[in-house]
């Protein structure tokens, strides 16, 4: 799903349409709330549902999201506890997505609810 959104972002699509699941909806939740998407839309019913993400760029017509890249995969899983979680060092913007008890959060989000998991992907 992020590479397809930065795929999206390289040719400067207005939206990008991904099939859903609800790991993808939580992940796009935490994107739009950090500002990297402008919106999510559901569409669709059933199996046929899909995700209508529509890219946020700034004034200059560069996109919001810089980079990103995936951390936790099948073949090696990443956890960490709540005190390891840390800024990305890409740059400002910069945070992992992790995927607590308590539901997929950032990771600003994850440090102040004291909590940890699997450190799904870093996101600049």
């Amino acid at each position: 799903m992020i590479i397809r959104i930065s795929n999206a972002q390289a040719v400067r699509k207005h939206s990008v349409v991904v099939p859903y699941s609800a790991i993808k909806d939580e992940i796009v939740r935490v994107l739009k709330e950090a500002g990297f998407v402008d919106d999510v839309i559901k569409r669709g019913r059933r199996n046929r549902r899909v995700l209508d993400i529509i890219i946020a760029y700034d004034k200059d017509g560069n996109a919001r999201m810089h980079g990103f890249r995936r951390i936790s995969k099948q073949s090696q899983r990443a956890y960490a506890r709540s005190r390891d979680l840390r800024d990305s060092r890409k740059g400002v913007g910069g945070m992992f997505i992790v995927s607590t008890s308590r539901g997929v959060m950032s990771s600003p989000a994850a440090r102040m609810a004291h909590v940890g998991g699997e450190v799904l992907c870093e996101v600049w």
